[in-house]
């Protein structure tokens, strides 16, 4: 087999970068229709409709990330998912329940007598709010090293918080790009505000993220790669700077640049993604887990590696076929 001769530290950075990615992918692809249905209005059903007409041939297929991730964590690093789970198994219950309601709901609100899609629609926006929170709060609760403190809780409800404004913030730019008329203005409107609250975010994890480990704090501080990682902030906020300009400009632009705010909703998360991984490198579990002690048995990791390679860029060129399939703007969608 042409994997025999990769040492174990190889086989622990390509499990740990297929890992990254699979978190990656999950968090933009699943991360914009999650924030459709945080944004989900209490009242008017043609937005409504509108809203999940554009996510729904993408919905079910952005949550195979969510799958590969934690299978790699399962498979590579067994010792860091037992961890991990064990600390988190509680808000990963509710993350759970609200895919659960989430998946339910985009079906039955399609199906069910007029008057009863009110409350499908609720269970969808609550839902999703409820997985997004979930995510945030398991973010913040590992980045502490699965800390129970005061200070930890603090930090991880600030984190749910962020976390659902960036969803919310991409879902808006997704809604700009897929929408037309009245809804994409709301969808303007929304990723404005978002921004906001995004922006304050990043400020405050940031700092706190210095607090949190030595580590992180020298790898900030006091090397060379931290003037690299400083960047990182001020690129997402000139970012973010870029971004109020063209939504400020879009109304006027007659449809010119609809893509643009989603491009740099996606370029955000790319630099704070890398921004994390960085930092933490080579850890699974920030202060108490490295790859190499987390990681699994060499010659497994080698058999499996074998259907990564053929997994891994099937299910890319299936998302790829998908978006290409149903790119430009959103249509009604149809049940039979």
């Amino acid at each position: 087999m042409p994997f025999d001769s990769l040492s174990i530290e190889t086989l622990a950075n390509i499990y740990i970068g297929l890992l990254g990615l699979a978190v990656l992918l999950y968090a933009v692809l699943d991360g914009y229709d999650l924030g459709v249905g945080v944004l989900f209005p209490p009242r008017n059903e043609g937005f409504k409709d509108d809203m999940i007409a554009s996510i729904g041939p993408y919905w079910d297929a952005n949550e195979t990330w969510l799958v590969l991730a934690v299978g790699l964590l399962l498979i590579a690093f067994p010792q860091a998912h037992s961890e991990i789970l064990q600390a988190l198994y509680l808000p990963a219950t509710f993350m759970l329940l609200g895919l659960i309601l989430r998946g339910v709901s985009f079906d039955f609100r399609a199906k069910v007598p007029q008057v009863k899609k009110k409350k499908w629609d609720t269970c969808f926006k609550y839902g999703s709010l409820l997985t997004t929170l979930s995510q945030g709060y398991m973010l913040g609760i590992w980045v502490t090293g699965l800390r129970t403190d005061l200070f930890a809780q603090g930090f991880a409800l600030l984190a749910a918080f962020g976390v659902t404004a960036a969803y919310a913030f991409i879902g808006a730019c997704w809604l700009i790009l897929k929408t037309e008329g009245e809804l994409q203005q709301k969808a303007l409107y929304w990723a404005k505000r978002c921004l906001m609250v995004l922006a304050g975010g990043i400020i405050a994890v940031s700092f706190l993220n210095l607090t949190l480990h030595d580590s992180v704090r020298t790898l900030w501080l006091e090397s060379p790669a931290g003037f690299v990682l400083m960047a990182i902030p001020v690129a997402c906020f000139g970012l973010l700077t870029l971004c109020s300009v063209v939504l400020t400009k879009l109304p006027e632009a007659n449809g010119k640049g609809e893509w643009l705010p989603f491009a740099i909703a996606l370029l955000v998360f790319i630099l704070c993604f890398f921004a994390f991984g960085v930092s933490y490198y080579p850890y699974v579990v920030p202060g108490k887990l490295t790859i190499l002690d987390a990681v699994s048995d060499a010659n497994s990791l080698r058999f499996l590696l074998v259907g990564a390679v053929i997994v891994v860029p099937c299910i890319l060129a299936y998302t790829a076929m998908v978006y290409r399939i149903f790119s430009g703007k959103s249509e009604k969608l149809t049940y039979y």
